[in-house]
């Protein structure tokens, strides 16, 4: 939750933003940090280029856990965590994240420890994942590996 967070607050956008706000906020901030603009000052241009950069991950987290993209991915979302079994999970500072049989990885946000206790005790890890995880934390897709 503190990524989010603080994604949010270096964008200036709240929980409610939309995919269109995301956009025109990160092309303004980029106008602003863009490197190029401090061509003739190469310290100012260093922190512009590290700003922009952050910007830029900024962006792209939050457009991957904004709603409208979780449900343009919906039906696969709900195929993996339905269908496909847990190979395994990891535990960072309340972020879950958990890679699937099918190469599918999803990050979980916000989940408390206690619950990821539950999660490693479980007899049936992944019957417990579907009814305290998948549709009760902000998630995003980390990748999808594809099989050859």
């Amino acid at each position: 939750m503190k990524k989010i967070i603080g994604y949010r607050k270096l964008l200036g956008v709240n929980e409610k933003a939309e995919l269109q706000e995301l956009k025109t906020v990160y092309r303004n901030l980029i106008k602003i940090w863009h490197p190029d603009k401090f061509s003739d000052n190469p310290e100012a241009g260093a922190d512009a280029e590290a700003k922009s950069k952050h910007i830029i991950e900024a962006y792209h987290f939050l457009v991957s856990i904004a709603p409208e993209t979780r449900q343009q991915y919906q039906a696969e979302y709900t195929l993996t965590t339905t269908t496909s079994g847990i190979l395994d999970f990891e535990y960072k500072g309340e972020t879950l994240q958990i890679n699937f049989v099918d190469g599918s990885t999803y990050e979980y946000f916000g989940v408390p420890k206690a619950i990821y206790v539950k999660l490693v005790n479980s007899p049936i890890p992944a019957r417990f994942a579907r009814r305290h995880i998948y549709n009760s934390f902000v998630y995003r897709s980390v990748s999808n590996a594809v099989e050859v």
